[in-house]
């Protein structure tokens, strides 16, 4: 034992002696770009770290990312938000919570949703090319959702924080606590949220069927075995209830109604329940000189998804399904010489095996046959890694490479006589990497430049699932589906001085073998309706600049962003389906720690005419641009009664009532969901 304990010791020593271990003092750190702990702006990466503080209490996480740089969000509803990144949609980002996957395959809803945005303490955003680190989907990059750490402290503390808000345009309430407690063997943390939001105002309207209620629980554990050494433990539940996807309403008979009976009339999509739960245990220990971090976990995620019809006010699809994922993780870094190695391994399989009942007997639609869209599918993945970070003189060196191999496959695809029972196992080994390097031009301006190769492997639903969906198409899963291959490059500057900030990049990445729907020009015998077959496209590419900036002007601070991309079909020669238009978003305001603050924004997004026409079949129109103001203010006291500090934050959205929708809203054009109107957001903050 004494063997151990002094080798744990040395190796602690020795990891923290070496440079580039060493912890960075400072406000911000992200531990998603390289594994550790680094500091943003000495990364060859363009890296956005957002806080809870910067969005309504009241809100999904994705508003977070609106008028972010290389950031966008598309949306089915008020409750699911997904995060885009450089135009690449949640099947080409990896979706982390703690930095563990959050693996889904349903159509409807958004899988970063799964979290209240009361109890995270920040979330971190690594655009570009991760498979190295993350394996399949991190193509267009990384998202990792952070709840607060139980964190040792050489004596016991106690404390946490509280919040409240209540907002108009939706009539929304929520609240949010979060209790640490911790001494030098134990730390504990313990959260509890929930959130209920009516359907909210549009310049026009009430708009039915957005509202939405969820309950969020987490408790987070560690103990210390023996110096440098502990055991921890991560366990959440969220559930949201009476979920709504306006986006998704079709009616049948009509132009886009996804073959749904005429006399069914309205029928959208909706999830009375839907819940993810987390089971993680981890150790963190000391091995030789190097460190090693390894957990395994369950992570499932459930939902019950239901299309109502308007005209008979009963649901005539039923669907039931959860996603199971176990996985084990493991990464030990090592100082050698003048290099800081990673290595890692990692292995999931996601299971699922949705159970759906279809009423299919006009006119009385009451027959409840069982209609699966497929039978116990899975993915396995397996990876091992490698990372080296090294300094030549003042440019520091990140390269990395994985090695994956990823399997699918299904008991049955389908139902009835056309059901496949044979040809459904698939497997790909892929091989990512990724070289960078940032050169300090000065103590506090750097240049870098990053060069990456990831993959996406299909989800279940492109290989498995045969159905009618809501771009009037009957889509067909292909089984023996390659790989999404991107290939990237970026180029960009970062600099830090005193108060002023900013960072300007510019990437081009092309991905071969696109996975999509490919028009047959057949026509399914059941339905009627046009076949697409889910295929490999030849090759699109995206390109953009993105950049931001912060600095002081005399009491006040001003803050900028902007992003321009451009995303191309080759096949068939058109830009590619689905891009954010160019944005601009401006700031000024008076940060304060104590007594009063504001800051007043302006968001303007241009026209989006680039649209898809022969790949959507003439499903994505333009879209009119618009520009939006938002103000925030508040006071920031000192202690206050049993709290630490308290605030009282007020926050006024959509300023001039302006009437307008984000592009990437799903939803028939010129039906499109509008985003909410003037609202006013008042929230009581406080630690303790």
């Amino acid at each position: 034992m004494r063997i151990l304990l002094a080798s744990v010791v040395a190796g602690a020593a020795a990891s923290a002696a070496h440079p580039l271990l060493a912890q960075p003092m400072l406000e911000s750190v992200v531990v998603t770009a390289t594994g550790r702990a680094t500091d943003p702006i000495e990364t060859p990466q363009a890296i956005e770290v957002l806080t809870p503080a910067s969005a309504p209490a009241a809100a999904p996480v994705g508003e977070l990312f609106r008028g972010e740089p290389g950031l966008a969000v598309q949306s089915d509803g008020a409750w699911g938000q997904n995060p885009v990144l450089r135009g690449l949609k949640r099947e080409s980002v990896v979706i982390l919570v703690d930095g563990v996957r959050v693996n889904s395959a349903q159509p409807q809803g958004a899988i970063a949703s799964f979290l209240d945005l009361g109890l995270i303490e920040r979330v971190e955003v690594v655009k570009g090319p991760g498979s190295v680190l993350y394996g399949s989907g991190a193509m267009g990059g990384v998202v990792n959702l952070l709840t607060p750490e139980a964190r040792f402290s050489a004596q016991p503390k106690t404390g946490g924080r509280v919040g409240l808000s209540a907002g108009s345009a939706d009539r929304s309430l929520s609240g949010a606590l979060l209790f640490e407690r911790s001494n030098a063997d134990h730390a504990l943390v313990l959260g509890a949220a929930a959130r209920d939001a009516d359907d909210y105002r549009s310049p026009d309207r009430r708009e039915p069927l957005t509202g939405y209620s969820s309950d969020t629980l987490l408790a987070k554990y560690r103990y210390r075995l023996a110096a440098g050494t502990s055991l921890r433990l991560n366990v959440q539940r969220h559930a949201d209830h009476d979920v709504w996807y306006p986006g998704s309403a079709r009616t049948g008979g009509q132009p886009g109604g996804a073959g749904i009976p005429p006399p069914l009339g309205r029928v959208t999509i909706h999830s009375p329940e839907q819940r993810r739960e987390l089971y993680e245990v981890g150790i963190d220990t000391g091995i030789g000189p190097g460190k090693l971090a390894a957990e395994v976990y369950r992570q499932e995620v459930f939902r019950q998804i239901r299309a109502r019809s308007a005209n008979t006010g009963r649901d005539y699809v039923r669907n039931d399904v959860t996603f199971a994922t176990d996985g084990l993780r493991a990464k030990y870094l090592v100082p050698a010489g003048e290099h800081l190695l990673t290595f890692g391994a990692e292995t999931w399989q996601m299971r699922g095996d949705p159970e759906r009942y279809m009423d299919n007997n006009p006119p009385l639609f009451n027959n409840n046959v069982r209609n699966d869209p497929f039978d116990r599918g899975s993915l396995r993945a397996s990876g091992v890694f490698v990372q080296d970070e090294i300094e030549f003189g003042r440019t520091r060196v990140v390269a990395g490479a994985r090695l994956d191999r990823v399997a699918g496959d299904a008991r049955q695809k389908g139902t009835g006589p056309a059901a496949q029972t044979t040809g459904l196992d698939h497997s790909d080994t892929t091989l990512s990497w990724s070289l960078g390097a940032i050169h300090p031009l000065t103590p506090k301006l750097g240049v870098y430049a990053n060069l990456g190769r990831a993959y996406r492997a299909a989800d279940m639903r492109e290989r498995f699932e045969d159905s009618a969906r809501g771009d009037g198409y009957y889509h067909v899963g292909n089984p023996q589906l390659d790989p999404e291959r991107s290939t990237s490059i970026e180029l960009g500057v970062k600099g830090r001085e005193a108060k002023v900030e900013y960072r300007l990049a510019a990437f081009y990445t092309r991905i071969d073998d696109y996975i999509a729907g490919r028009v047959t020009g057949a026509t399914h015998p059941g339905t009627g309706l046009p076949l697409k077959r889910t295929e490999n496209l030849e090759e699109v590419t995206i390109h953009g600049i993105e950049g931001s900036a912060s600095m002081p002007l005399g009491r006040f601070v001003a803050d900028a962003a902007f992003t321009w991309l451009r995303g191309q079909n080759r096949q068939d020669d058109e830009p590619l389906h689905q891009m954010p238009a160019a944005e601009l978003r401006l700031g000024l305001g008076q940060p304060s720690t104590q007594g009063p603050y504001w800051r007043a924004q302006v968001r303007a997004v241009a026209r989006q005419d680039r649209v898809a026409t022969i790949f959507s079949a003439g499903g994505e129109n333009e879209t009119p641009g618009f520009a939006t103001a938002d103000l925030n203010f508040g006071w920031r006291f000192g202690k206050l009664g049993a709290l630490r500090t308290a605030s009282i934050d007020v926050r006024l959205n959509n300023l001039f009532d302006k009437r307008y929708h984000e592009h990437l809203v799903d939803g028939i054009s010129g039906q499109e969901l509008p985003a909410p109107g003037r609202g006013l957001i008042v929230g009581l903050n406080g630690s303790f």
